[in-house]
């Protein structure tokens, strides 16, 4: 239980670490250069937003395997 409160832990840290991350592929960088400053940093928000969802779904059903196996 500790590891994974631990492993929990460190993963928030690290994520709001993270000053400055570019999400965008190339067709939405190009884009959004036309648009401006503003609606690129929303866009980029909205782009690591969508994408935290489908990890932590991920890690979640990765911790139950795990337990399940009793690999805790």
């Amino acid at each position: 239980m500790k590891k994974g409160f631990l492993a929990i832990l460190f993963f928030i840290m690290f994520t709001f670490a993270i000053k400055d991350v570019q999400a965008q592929c190339s067709i939405c960088s190009r884009t959004v250069q036309q648009l401006g400053e503003k609606p690129a940093k929303s866009l980029n928000a909205g782009i690591l937003y969508l994408a935290a969802a489908p990890l932590l779904i991920a890690g979640f059903i990765g911790y139950k395997y795990l337990k399940a196996n009793g690999n805790d």
